[in-house]
């Protein structure tokens, strides 16, 4: 079933078709600083979605996925976090109207972990936690077979919850929150920091920054670097200490990891499952599987669509 999918970032929209996980087309991206005004940034996903729509018969539905809170239910954007100006905005019933589509808007990491459940690497889960590790890190829940958004829409949220009572402080006044130390710029510090201390202790120049993104430190410590290796076995450690939370209060029978960060492969996921292990009863740990995410930067696309497509299908029943 074809179903367009718009992933929408702090930077750019992605636009594109899809036919369950296959991704056929896609449109250039949307630099958002080149429009000074929401209406005109709607406009060009619009034209976009149409010009889709005219090359492909049978679409039937456009899903949207946007990094900020989403009252999914109306369709409604609460606030974006990384885009001025997008409060309180009814995307649902504006692609609705614009493209003549069915359409669905969701949280872009729920998109995410939409798509790994239905045809990822969550499918066939009824308990599933799915994460995504990037900039920040976002998640999405399916709880006894359903994919569970709670009360306000707003469940999921995993890299809101607290490494420490008295720890850094996230955007919701919350403290010790998770991505306030292993979201992609704070690891890139954190390891710029203690590349420094080694660098003091042996006298000689460490690496920039720039050469402590995720990817760099993963790179290294293929390569055998001892501090890199240290730095992963931390961040491990870091999320399993709020991963168990999560297993402790929901049980899930597959935690589903992926986004930049997720990319070092086993350099996280191996000391990862050895530290939840340790904090773990084994019937928890033994009914569960932890595993790297099937799509890459196309889930959250992905997942949009399927949305949009699963809603024209609901409509379709009730009518």
């Amino acid at each position: 079933m074809l179903a367009i999918g718009v992933d929408f970032g702090g930077t750019s929209v992605k636009v594109g078709l899809c036919d369950g996980a296959e991704v056929l087309e896609k449109m250039p991206r949307i630099p958002t600083k080149d429009f000074g005004c929401r209406d005109d940034l709607v406009a060009a996903i619009v034209g976009q979605i149409k010009d889709l729509q005219a090359r492909h018969e049978g679409v039937v539905g456009v899903g949207a996925g946007v990094p900020g809170n989403v009252d999914y239910k109306r369709g409604r954007i609460h606030q974006l976090t990384n885009v001025e100006g997008w409060v309180d905005v009814p995307l649902r019933e504006l692609l609705e109207k614009k493209t003549g589509l069915v359409a669905a808007v969701d949280n872009d990491a729920n998109c995410m972990a939409y798509a790994e459940w239905r045809v990822g690497a969550g499918r066939g889960a009824n308990d599933m936690v799915a994460i995504t590790m990037g900039t920040g890190i976002g998640g999405g829940l399916v709880l006894d077979g359903k994919f569970f958004r709670g009360a306000a829409c707003v469940a999921g949220e995993v890299g809101q919850m607290s490494l420490d009572y008295r720890g850094r402080v996230g955007v919701y006044g919350n403290k010790g929150c998770t991505e306030k130390y292993i979201g992609n710029q704070q690891l890139k510090e954190f390891a710029y920091s203690r590349y420094q201390t080694k660098a003091r202790r042996d006298g000689k120049p460490g690496p920039s920054e720039a050469d402590c993104e995720p990817r760099r430190v993963a790179e290294a410590a293929n390569a055998g670097d001892p501090v890199a290796i240290e730095i992963w076995e931390e961040v491990a450690e870091m999320l399993a200490t709020t991963l168990c939370n999560v297993c402790w209060l929901v049980n899930p029978s597959r935690i589903v990891i992926g986004g930049g960060v997720a990319g070092a492969g086993e350099l996280l996921f191996s000391p990862l499952r050895a530290h939840m292990k340790e904090q773990l009863s084994d019937t928890h740990y033994r009914s569960m599987r932890i595993v790297p995410a099937k799509f890459g930067n196309d889930a959250g696309m992905i997942g949009a669509a399927m949305q949009a497509a699963d809603r024209w299908e609901e409509k379709q029943a009730k009518a």
